[in-house]
């Protein structure tokens, strides 16, 4: 049966992560002096290398854990400490902006990873699909991460109206935000990661 509460929590958890209206100004700045149809053809493809990717970890983050021999306290540990960094970044506005390349499709890189596809929203999932039980959480999951990317589609296809209404402040404000919850859920995870090695000890 569909996890109405998973999906909810992985899917604000990305949202943090991911944050679409920080990377509004991000996607703008990247694909300045291009002609709509292209920047919405850049739209789609950040989001399906950023989905491809995650997809790809999610499907095999058990293999990954096992043939690295890393735990999962481990994972939760170092994933908390990731997220706080980020965190740090959002609240202290030191996230750094690349300047457009020529012989790199910016679609690619960097806005399809590793500024949607970072390793906050790598560690997220594997975790979430690791620990998600029964078809209808898989489902519930599943549906999250795809919702996620659908927002950040409808985020940087739309980017111009969306920066029109809420403005630069607005951008700021919601990255302030973010920031906040985004480091109550890393020193969550971390103790999280503390508690299972306590309790696996």
């Amino acid at each position: 049966m569909f996890d109405v509460t998973l999906f909810g929590s992985v899917f604000v958890t990305l949202f943090v992560i991911m944050d679409p209206p920080g990377i509004t100004p991000i996607f703008i700045a990247l694909t300045g002096g291009r002609t709509t149809k292209v920047q919405r053809r850049m739209a789609w493809q950040a989001v399906l290398v950023a989905f491809g990717v995650i997809a790809v970890f999610a499907l095999c983050g058990q293999q990954i854990l096992d043939y690295l021999h890393v735990s999962v306290p481990a994972l939760r540990i170092s994933g908390g400490l990731l997220l706080l960094l980020i965190a740090l970044d959002l609240l202290t506005g030191k996230a750094d902006e690349p300047s457009q390349t020529k012989d790199v499709n910016v679609a690619l890189v960097p806005l399809g990873m590793p500024l949607l596809a970072g390793p906050g929203a790598i560690v997220t999932v594997i975790l979430a699909v690791q620990h998600a039980g029964g078809a209808g959480q898989q489902i519930s999951v599943w549906a999250a991460i795809v919702a996620m990317h659908i927002v950040l589609w409808l985020t940087m296809r739309y980017s111009l109206a969306i920066i029109r209404i809420i403005k630069d402040g607005g951008v700021v404000l919601v990255t302030r935000l973010s920031g906040m919850l985004l480091s109550a859920i890393a020193v969550q995870q971390v103790a999280n990661g503390v508690m299972g090695f306590i309790h696996g000890g």
